[in-house]
């Protein structure tokens, strides 16, 4: 049973609620530790209980001790890992630049099962009612068993897949780098429906109740319907939009290459504001109460009604991974290695 404060994949869950439920912090006086792995991180860390799981590109899943920033243990793969870890009980799963995805224990750091595509895994797997579903840049989505990791399904997706997939009531939603948006039967891989945009896809889908929400490198944010793909409406930004929505009530915020983070309504697309953040966003932005933070080259708070600069943290590398947030402390990961507990 995940705990309220538990990170178990990007965005918090699987809902993408990210942060609610967090109190607005302070700027940040201190760091209460920080470590450093061997090589860049551009994945997001995920949290349960006292653990903070980190993968990096020195080809290694570390598991980090919350209070202390102590390494418990270990875990190599096959390549360097781009993908941000998801908890499945006590089992922690990610993508690998090896074609693999792996399933770990996350007690102990022993592997569990591997599943193998033919390209790297940069999305970050999703799972639901006993299935893990993941993309690879081989252009195909993979349907695994939870618990062994033999393969369901393998459909074809006419580009590569860095987006992370949605697994909802009614399929599992996903961008693909051919443009299209797609709609898939859980249980069988069967495309029920895509929908084409002007460009790539890269970012991850978020779902509020039938509309599901998508940047696409064409510069605009699409909300569709869950049911047919139909355009609901469409909202175009400065650049190209790789960063993932991230949902709270009746608004989303989503960052653009153009600098831009934007706070739209879900149900007509309306701006209610835009802030300069820093330079092409491409990191997700993770909503707390009243606050939204963002790494942009730092950690940046933004008022959550208004946009207005709440406060900034320079850690002086370069930073796009979305912050994991568990009560007072801010957990960031960054692109020198280093991993931050700031408080």
């Amino acid at each position: 049973m995940d705990s309220g404060n538990d990170w178990v994949t990007l965005l918090k869950d699987n809902a993408r609620t990210g942060g609610l439920g967090a109190p607005a912090l302070a700027s940040p006086s201190k760091a209460r530790w920080q470590t450093r792995t061997g090589g860049s991180i551009r994945t997001a860390p995920v949290l349960r209980e006292q653990t903070l799981y980190v993968a990096a590109s020195d080809n290694y899943l570390r598991a980090i001790q919350t209070e202390t920033g102590r390494e418990r243990w270990k875990f190599k793969a096959g390549g360097e890992i781009h993908s941000t870890p998801a908890l499945a009980g006590s089992t922690v799963l990610f993508g690998c630049d090896d074609g693999k995805l792996y399933a770990v224990n996350g007690e102990s750091g022993t592997k569990l099962w591997e599943a193998k595509s033919e390209g790297e895994i940069w999305a970050s797997p999703v799972v639901r009612d006993g299935a893990v579903y993941f993309g690879s840049a081989d252009g195909h989505m993979y349907a695994v068993e939870a618990r062994s990791g033999k393969r369901r399904w393998k459909v074809e997706m006419g580009g590569r897949v860095y987006s992370t997939a949605y697994a909802g009531e009614k399929g599992v939603f996903v961008g693909s780098g051919d443009g299209h948006v797609y709609c898939l039967d859980a249980v069988t891989g069967k495309i029920l429906w895509s929908m084409q945009t002007g460009n790539g896809i890269d970012s991850s889908p978020a779902l509020v109740g039938d509309t599901l929400l998508i940047g696409s490198q064409d510069f605009f944010v699409y909300a569709l319907d869950t049911n047919s793909g139909a355009v609901r409406w469409k909202y175009e930004t400065g650049l190209g939009v790789s960063s993932s929505p991230a949902v709270s009530g009746d608004v989303m915020v989503i960052g653009s290459k153009d600098g831009y983070l934007y706070l739209l309504e879900v149900a007509t697309g309306k701006l209610r504001w835009k802030a300069r953040a820093g330079e092409a966003l491409t990191g997700p932005a993770v909503f707390g109460d009243s606050l939204i933070y963002l790494q942009a080259w730092g950690l940046v708070a933004l008022d959550a009604t208004t946009g207005k600069l709440a406060w900034r943290a320079g850690l002086g590398s370069g930073v796009q991974n979305a912050p994991v947030i568990s009560e007072r402390t801010i957990y960031l990961t960054a692109h020198d290695g280093g991993v931050y507990a700031l408080e």
